[in-house]
């Protein structure tokens, strides 16, 4: 069962540093912030986007000595981890912390090698240049000049190391990333100097122009160079990973010995669990809305009639349907606190807004905006997927059908109070960089699917029989994504099977099985972290309840862990524990 299949997982799985736990070394915290700053200096537009406004300056150099470089650097750090020992346990999880970052930047460089087969990599990069600068609420107008300037000359060096690193890539992708480039070549070259002519004055706009003019020439050199390469590209448009590189890339990501057919064994095991409690569910359903007539023992009647009922809940309009989820946000928000699930934090920092049609594919899925971590605003945006009202009824109905209020009165819980706005609001706080920087990956989705059940089972909803059928076609929904990611990138399993699978098998609701197939390309591990670590977390939740038995208290067990920030499952057990032994002292 559950524990059988999760145990492994989280107890002790992880590899552990040498010792056992004494008192700080006194170099951790120097290692620790080392690495950042590194890290920053490779990585500027990436620093960036998480808040830091110490990089400015800072744009990607992918040149090959550069990158050798960066692996060299992540290499010799690697090798002072594992020489550590006599560390806390706080920073033992923070170094395993930093040791995951690292084996995924040496994975992405020395494996992956995407400067050399991603002409997508380079195209991103310089397309959201000037972007910072030009948007910049933080530089004079002087310091724009100055940084603008130096940015389009980074642009021309970074455009000659694309040329000279790019061997290979996928043919659709780099056919886009052409595209970009060639309307990045067209706008520096001729929009860019008139559009920032405020900034500079008649001794300085010719040193602009000139910059500008050998920057867009070189990312056209860098456009010759992807169309001559373009008929000899040898990889496949469908970034199929294969049974060794899932693997090696799974043991990475979740920092465990998990393999990809234990995982599958879990999802299959989790899809037919949550089968036989849909059935259980659909029964009773049946009982209390059609007391006259026997439930059927058919499956496909028994659960059809509940899901046919919960579609049908539905919104007929945008404006309609935003009121309504801000109604629920409030609503969630009011329930968490007042039954003491967890603290709710004081001053709320969120807006519901219907996704913008620019959004491209995420207008149809819906997504949270956080501010970045280390950015002075810690505004959030929740961006609700959504359909405007003047496309095609059907086409409305369809995707309304998915995106019915039973689902939405459920996933407040896991986007809002206390999933992803809450756990990432007091995860700013968090005293540890590192955590907020590089967080165990896994927890993030793992942590808002586990608490849906949670609020659920303290009465959120009472009574609401679809919302609860909504929120266990989303476990087994979450079972099949980890199912269909192994058997894609494993098992050589096509965009068809997936999709009948996924239909016939799992119920999948149509709009996310139209969505699902991107999602296994463009995100395979990051997908079945909704199950596997809703589930490690659920388990720990079961154990801690029976060590503590009437000691338990929920909101106390929630907000350790929201405290303790997103780190890996097997080491909650004692951070709960420790927990535990203070309170009783």
């Amino acid at each position: 069962m559950n524990r059988l299949l999760l145990g492994f997982l989280i107890v002790g799985c992880g590899l552990a540093f040498a010792g056992p736990a004494e008192p700080a070394a006194p170099n951790v915290s120097g290692i620790i912030d080392d690495y950042i700053a590194e890290w920053k200096r490779f990585s500027p537009s990436r620093a960036r986007s998480r808040g830091f406004v110490d990089v400015n300056e800072g744009f990607e150099d992918l040149s090959a000595s550069a990158i050798a470089a960066w692996v060299d650097y992540n290499q010799a750090t690697l090798a002072r981890l594992e020489a550590l020992s006599n560390v806390t346990r706080d920073d033992r999880i923070d170094l395993r912390l930093l040791r995951t970052q690292i084996r995924t930047e040496l994975d992405r460089w020395q494996n992956d090698r995407p400067h050399e087969s991603s002409l997508k990599l380079y195209a991103d990069l310089i397309s959201n240049g000037v972007t910072p600068i030009l948007d910049s609420t933080l530089l004079s107008d002087d310091e724009k000049q100055r940084f603008l300037l130096l940015r389009v000359q980074q642009i021309e060096k970074l455009s000659r190391s694309a040329k000279s690193n790019l061997r290979d890539g996928r043919p659709t992708e780099t056919s886009e990333a052409l595209a970009d480039l060639e309307g990045s070549a067209r706008y520096i070259r001729s929009d860019l100097p008139g559009a920032v002519g405020d900034w500079f004055d008649e001794a300085s706009a010719p040193a602009l122009k000139e910059a500008c003019s050998r920057t867009a020439q070189a990312i056209s050199d860098l456009v010759e160079h992807g169309r001559v390469l373009l008929p000899t590209l040898t990889l496949p448009d469908e970034p199929i990973l294969g049974r060794e590189t899932y693997a090696r890339k799974l043991e990475i990501y979740t920092d465990s010995d998990l393999t990809p057919e234990q995982l599958g064994e879990i999802a299959l095991w989790e899809i037919e669990t949550s089968k036989k409690a849909l059935h259980v569910m659909a029964a009773a359903y049946w009982r209390e809305i059609d007391p006259e007539t026997p439930a059927p023992d058919d499956f496909d009647a028994l659960v059809g009639r509940a899901f046919a009922d919960m579609e049908a809940n539905r919104p007929t309009h945008e404006q309609e349907y935003l009121l309504e989820l801000r109604r629920y946000g409030q609503e969630v928000e009011d329930f968490v606190r007042d039954q003491g699930i967890a603290t709710v934090p004081d001053h709320q920092t969120l807006s519901i807004e219907l996704a913008p049609e620019s959004s491209g594919p995420m207008a149809r899925i819906g997504y949270v905006s956080s501010a970045p971590a280390f950015a002075p605003n810690p505004w959030t945006t929740w961006y609700l997927a959504t359909i405007p009202d003047s496309h095609p009824e059907q086409e409305r109905i369809d995707f309304w059908r998915s995106f019915n209020y039973s689902f939405k009165r459920f996933i407040v819980i896991h986007e809002l109070f206390p999933g992803h706005y809450m756990q990432l609001k007091i995860l700013r706080e968090n005293p540890h960089k590192v955590r907020i920087l590089f967080p165990y990956r896994p927890f993030i989705e793992g942590w808002a699917t586990f608490t849906e059940r949670i609020v659920l089972d303290a009465g959120y909803a009472e009574g609401d029989w679809l919302t609860r059928f909504a929120q266990l076609r989303k476990r087994l929904e979450n079972a099949n994504r980890a199912y269909m990611s192994v058997q894609a990138h494993c098992n050589g399993w096509t965009e068809q099977q997936v999709s009948d699978f996924s239909i016939e098998t799992s119920l999948l609701a149509p709009q996310f099985a139209k969505s699902l197939w991107g999602r296994l390309m463009s995100s395979p591990m990051q997908i079945i972290t909704y199950m596997l670590v809703g589930l490690e977390l659920r388990e720990i939740y079961e154990m801690e309840r029976e060590r503590l038995g009437d000691e338990f208290d929920t909101q106390s067990f929630m907000d350790t862990i929201l405290r303790t920030g997103p780190v890996p499952s097997d080491e909650l057990a004692a951070i709960l524990a420790a927990r535990s032994r203070r309170n009783a002292d």
